[in-house]
């Protein structure tokens, strides 16, 4: 299997960082930690190592380093549980789509506080009528002197209650035959007049998913994010960013640490056929996943990959959390950090599929790609 490509060391350095913090005590392990491990100060102690916009120009303040780099980077915080959620879309989709079509200004004004870990930014895609059908989105940005006034709502906005900026997909053009027309990107201020943020209560007590309302929200015309019109264009290369990458199948990560650990003390044969078809499953979808990132390297758009990453990925690890609930590690170890792990990561799994694009959603590209190939 390849391995990401980085300089020697650097997966040593990010493994002895992330357990320096953690014993003494910024964080505690937790599944899921890139949405709901919302810690600002966190993201600034990544960002003085430059392990965040490491792709980036170094005039954005970036590392100009590999994507692959990048990619064991993220492996190694995403394994060790880290609180990485407050620069997470910014790092992950939102940088990346400005270097691609956002103006300079917007570069120079947004890219630097976002590799210092100091500007949040949510995603703001889904709506309640729409989920994951994107092209059926209704909130609507009509033209005002110098800028735009957005109307709508948006839905399991994550940390916007937390967050600076939000990036709105909406409909600046009349509704027409082609669905995916007349649809635009706009960078909204979270503290902006008129917006309201309402955080919603998950099953699990956490409140990382938000409704973000607009009422005649007033946005200047420096804030369009690439060209009014090309929104569905743009949405769909920033997509290949958001379903493909290793937090597709390592959420649950210090679960399975805990689960080894434990088996290692007492191990069965029920128990180690799990972890072994785990690890195998697991190899093959992080071949899957670094073959996207040398894809994106190469300024490829490899969205059914992409689909497939996020398919596969998600359903594996709710397959998994599910598996281990009902090992024999389980049923006499449901004591202490494992417990907690574990109570944590049942409650999450249900969402795996769903955030990202729904499992039908992403079969159907599939799907398509499969008849016209």
């Amino acid at each position: 299997m390849t391995a990401p490509r980085c300089r020697p060391g650097l997966r040593r350095e990010v493994r002895a960082f992330a357990r320096h913090e953690r014993d003494r005590g910024t964080y505690l392990p937790s599944c899921n930690a890139w949405m709901d491990g919302h810690d600002p100060e966190f993201s600034r102690l990544l960002g003085e190592r430059g392990w965040i916009g490491m792709t980036w120009p170094r005039r954005y303040g970036g590392g100009e380093r590999t994507e692959l780099e990048r990619y064991a980077v993220i492996e190694e915080l995403l394994a060790a549980g880290a609180p990485i959620a407050a620069h997470w879309f910014a790092d992950r989709q939102i940088g990346p789509q400005l270097l691609r079509i956002g103006t300079e200004e917007q570069r120079q004004r947004m890219l630097a506080p976002m590799a210092a870990g100091n500007l949040h930014v949510s995603i703001g895609m889904s709506e309640a009528d729409a989920g994951s059908d994107l092209a059926a989105v209704r909130t609507t940005a009509t033209r005002s002197r110098g800028g735009w006034v957005v109307n709508g709502t948006k839905l399991w906005t994550s940390n916007a209650h937390r967050n600076h900026l939000v990036v709105v997909l909406c409909r600046t053009g009349e509704r027409v035959t082609d669905r995916h027309a007349g649809l635009s990107q706009l960078i909204v201020g979270l503290d902006a007049a008129g917006v309201d943020v309402a955080p919603i209560a998950g099953i699990d007590g956490d409140s990382h998913f938000c409704e973000v309302t607009f009422r005649d929200v007033f946005v200047d015309e420096a804030d369009v994010l690439g060209e009014i019109g090309a929104g569905w264009q743009q949405v769909t290369a920033e997509l290949a960013r958001e379903r493909s990458g290793p937090e597709r199948f390592l959420s649950v990560m210090p679960l399975v640490d805990e689960t080894v650990s434990l088996i290692a003390q007492t191990p069965t044969a029920g128990d180690l056929e799990l972890l072994g078809s785990a690890v195998g499953e697991l190899a093959v979808l992080r071949q899957l996943s670094i073959d996207v990132a040398d894809a994106l390297t190469r300024g490829e758009v490899p969205d059914l990959d992409a689909a497939l990453v996020k398919d596969l990925g998600t359903r594996f690890e709710q397959e998994l959390v599910d598996a281990i609930s009902r090992s024999e590690v389980a049923a006499s170890s449901m004591t202490g950090s494992f417990s907690s792990l574990l109570r944590s990561a049942l409650l999450a799994a249900p969402g795996f599929t769903l955030r990202g694009g729904a499992t039908e959603v992403l079969r159907s590209i599939v799907g398509r790609a499969a008849l016209q190939g």
